[in-house]
């Protein structure tokens, strides 16, 4: 069990964000006006910080059956985005932010702009990863789906009738998840919640 000082619950969308944005631009008053820096890694870090914050207040709408973490941070000091536990299983989210960008998805890429990206993998990646910590921790086996919450892009394309990554606009995300199949039980989703929760599960994941 998770006390103070390791419940993750704790954190706000974007937490992880924020702490690097914080970093590269120490001034809070700067910081206000981020995504219109001149320098291009901060603008980066703030267009993320926007997607995160976006997809948390979306994951937010999910129903009380549901337990949603956000900055879930790993020991090498990345971190997953969002995770999502409910009757339709796991979800490992990541945001994506693509303003006013084209964003297509076929079999095994997604591009943006028609310029190739390492989304899925990356996506695919991490969720084996989590995948391993949380069955570790658990005692049974725990499958994790990797999502991709695409935060405002001119147009989503999904040319996969199978996706082994689910890519979905975010303002869509919260419907897509709490349309699904259930396949876990109120006390799977209980335990795999409360491990997730406890920053010592992913101390050496």
């Amino acid at each position: 069990m998770a006390d103070g000082s390791t419940d993750l619950a704790r954190n706000r969308p974007g937490d992880a964000v924020l702490k690097k944005l914080m970093e590269l631009e120490p001034n809070s008053v700067k910081r206000l006006f981020a995504r219109w820096s001149r320098d291009q890694d901060v603008r980066s870090w703030a267009s993320g910080l926007i997607g995160e914050r976006i997809t948390g207040r979306r994951l937010a709408r999910l129903g009380q059956q549901w337990k949603v973490l956000h900055a879930v941070q790993w020991a090498s000091g990345s971190d997953i985005d969002h995770l999502a536990v409910g009757p339709a299983g796991v979800f490992a989210i990541n945001s994506k932010r693509h303003k006013g960008k084209a964003v297509w998805y076929g079999d095994r890429a997604i591009t943006v702009n028609r310029a190739p990206t390492r989304h899925i993998a990356i996506s695919q990646g991490e969720a084996q990863r989590i995948a391993r910590v949380l069955s570790r921790r658990c005692g049974f086996s725990v499958t994790v789906r990797p999502v991709i919450a695409v935060v405002h892009a001119a147009k989503l394309t999904v040319k996969n009738a199978a996706p082994p990554v689910l890519v979905v606009e975010a303002v869509d995300l919260s419907r897509r998840l709490a349309g699904m199949s259930p396949v876990l039980s109120s006390d799977q989703v209980t335990r795999i919640y409360e491990v997730a929760r406890d920053a010592r599960t992913w101390a050496r994941g």
